[in-house]
């Protein structure tokens, strides 16, 4: 057979991965079914019925195109950020919004900066576009702000990538540090500052918008899966100052948003006291995951996010028979994939029947462990 290949070298050479495996491939390769769906950072508290009713009242309008220019989204999003409606780009979440970034910025060969053990789908982009990863090891269970910025200096990159809140470790900075890190870069180099965590975190974490919204070379990326509810809508967005925004429009696919998703991103803006009540259920889901934890010898991380990481106390092997014993009493989690930090086992906030069977299953995995 001919040793020909269709596709391009790179592609050729690049692995056929999946940065997650989802809960409903577990179910198909294990026979299981997920009862307690906590390990994909949802939120499980679900959108607001505002939200659930936009999207009947939209349903019959689903023949049509969205709006390419997505002018209602970024003027309602400019409103609630005090900002521009230029100074917006929207994507079908914080994922597609990466890979646009990646291909705007990067070479084949370009050294791109990130965290050892920080957010895979990302790097999934840099590899998938030829770029080449330069990874910083966490500190304290963090992101390490001070090394990140010294391989910056070192690699000259075109690309740096920046959690904050973090996934996978829910660790945060203070908006000041990340206020000076971003101001500390070359201006050659773009700061992705993903904060897809931005409503669960405390106020002290967030950098205001006017803080960061003259540097032409910070996009800053947010969502609507997480706090809002709407995970499976696929609505994200970037912040950056118009000319990097604009940069977006030469790329992106212009009817690649969902209609309806469109509508009930506008709906979820409007109904900010909802958004209120879901995310004190968060933090009080938080507090019931720790204490969990607790109770069973573990030591649950600080966290600002919709999850929590636990410290299992021993090595990824541990971690990993925690995960597999809990999805055989049907709760699905999940765990950092790269050591240190995989010595934890990751656990999503959700309902207190999610919460309780969790309860109910850790201790009997971990007596079956010994």
């Amino acid at each position: 057979m001919s040793a020909f290949s269709r596709f391009t070298p790179l592609v050729s050479a690049l692995p056929s991965t999946v940065p997650f495996v989802g809960p409903e491939a577990i179910e198909r390769q294990r026979g299981l079914h997920v009862k307690a769906r906590i390990g994909a950072n949802e939120n499980g508290f679900g959108p607001a019925p505002s939200v659930l009713a936009a999207i009947r009242d939209h349903a019959p309008e689903i023949w049509k195109y969205n709006d390419p220019e997505n002018y209602e989204l970024k003027e309602a999003l400019a409103a609630h950020l005090g900002t521009g409606p230029a100074n917006i780009a929207i994507g079908g979440g914080i994922d597609e919004l990466l890979g646009q970034i990646v291909r705007l910025v990067i070479d084949p060969g370009a050294p791109v900066v990130t965290s050892l053990g920080g957010y895979p789908t990302f790097n999934f982009h840099v590899s998938g576009f030829g770029g080449r990863l330069v990874t910083v090891p966490y500190v304290q269970d963090r992101e390490d702000l001070d090394g990140l910025l010294d391989a910056v200096k070192r690699e000259v990159p075109p690309l740096v990538y920046f959690a904050n809140p973090d996934n996978p470790m829910g660790s945060w900075w203070d908006a000041d540090s990340v206020i000076a890190f971003a101001r500390a870069l070359p201006e050659t180099t773009l700061l992705v500052l993903d904060e897809a965590y931005s409503e669960t975190g405390p106020a002290n974490s967030l950098p205001s918008i006017a803080s960061l919204i003259d540097l032409p070379n910070v996009i800053r990326t947010r969502t609507f899966s997480k706090a809002y509810g709407l995970a499976g809508a696929r609505v994200g967005y970037a912040i950056s100052t118009p000319g990097t925004a604009l940069a977006f429009d030469k790329i992106r696919n212009h009817f690649g948003m969902n209609r309806l998703a469109t509508a009930a991103a506008l709906a979820a803006l409007k109904d900010q006291a909802y958004l209120s009540e879901v995310v004190a259920k968060i933090h009080a889901a938080r507090e019931r995951i720790a204490g969990i934890a607790k109770a069973n010898g573990f030591a649950p991380l600080p966290s600002a996010t919709n999850f929590v990481a636990i410290d299992a106390g021993r090595d990824g092997a541990y971690a990993r028979s925690i995960v597999d014993g809990l999805m055989q009493h049907g709760v699905f989690i999940r765990m950092p994939g790269v050591a240190p930090l995989n010595r934890c086992i990751r656990v999503s906030v959700g309902p207190e029947a999610d919460m309780a069977l969790f309860e109910q299953a850790l201790p009997v995995v971990l007596k079956s462990l010994g």
